[in-house]
């Protein structure tokens, strides 16, 4: 058993993975299609052959690439970051989502377990702390920079 690389045309790794997951295979274990890893699905399975075998029945699948990875080669992939990571208290953000959207303001505060940021508005006329998920705003300066 092991984890095997499926390339796949680019932009089409979901529509992949959805297909292997889907085909009642025994020897398929575990589909995965990362966001950070364009144009490859990884796929666990007993062997490459019943990959080889699912090939010319999956659209957008090009090929195997040869040999297989280790499970710590891929365990970044199973983990997600928080969407807070890369954001430091005073930044200058952008707010891409909610009732202020498109609005600036300076980050006050960043709550990494709950993965909300508590920022100040920039055009407010009093400054109102507003929390917001991590995933709701765009950092636009830095000062670490």
């Amino acid at each position: 058993m092991g984890i095997f690389a499926v390339k796949t045309t680019a932009r089409q790794e979901r529509t992949v993975a959805d297909m292997l997951a889907t085909k009642e295979e025994p020897e398929i274990h575990a589909v995965i299609a990362p966001d950070s890893l364009t144009s490859y699905v990884m796929v666990e399975a007993d062997n490459t052959a019943v990959l080889e075998r699912l090939m010319d029945e999956i659209p957008h699948a090009r090929s195997i690439v040869p040999g297989n990875s280790s499970l710590a080669e891929v365990e970044h992939f199973l983990s997600p970051t928080p969407d807070v990571e890369g954001i430091a208290e005073s930044d200058i953000v952008e707010l891409i989502a909610g009732p202020f959207k498109g609005e600036k303001a300076r980050v006050q505060r960043i709550d990494e377990a709950k993965d909300q940021v508590t920022v100040e508005l920039y055009e407010a006329t009093v400054p109102i702390p507003v929390t917001v998920r991590g995933d709701q705003i765009r950092v636009l300066d830095s000062e670490e920079r």
